[in-house]
């Protein structure tokens, strides 16, 4: 997907083909993977939602597609992959330019010229 106003050179793009599908399909296979990770772990659907403190059933719904987004955080949580949600929504870059106008922060009041050691040359 390319932008007209050229935003393409700003945040690259991830053609990830999930624009195509629908959002129970994207949750489908959100389940998948996350039942690819518990499995990668050798870890029980009975021991994972036992230590994340949700019912079996529970597990097995986000497993299918269908579940809470608190849910899948502790899931993620459980399996010690709770990184994930950094990849999911990442935090914007910040740019030079906006670095540049915040400019550097309060600092301590300084005398001004004029003062020496032994205090002000009156």
């Amino acid at each position: 997907m390319a932008y007209p106003w050229g935003i393409d050179d700003i945040i690259p793009i991830m053609d990830t083909g999930h624009e195509s599908l629908s959002d129970r399909a994207i949750a489908a296979r959100l389940g998948e993977r996350l039942r690819a990770l518990r499995l990668r772990r050798n870890r029980t659907q009975e021991d994972v939602a036992a230590r994340a403190a949700v019912s079996l059933g529970t597990l097995k719904a986000l497993e299918a597609g269908r579940g809470k987004l608190e849910t899948l955080i502790a899931i993620l949580r459980e399996l010690g992959a709770l990184a994930a949600v950094d990849a999911l929504l990442p935090e914007p870059p910040v740019s030079p330019l906006a670095l540049a106008r915040r400019g550097r922060g309060r600092r301590r009041a300084s005398a001004k010229g004029g003062a020496g050691p032994d205090g002000p040359a009156w």
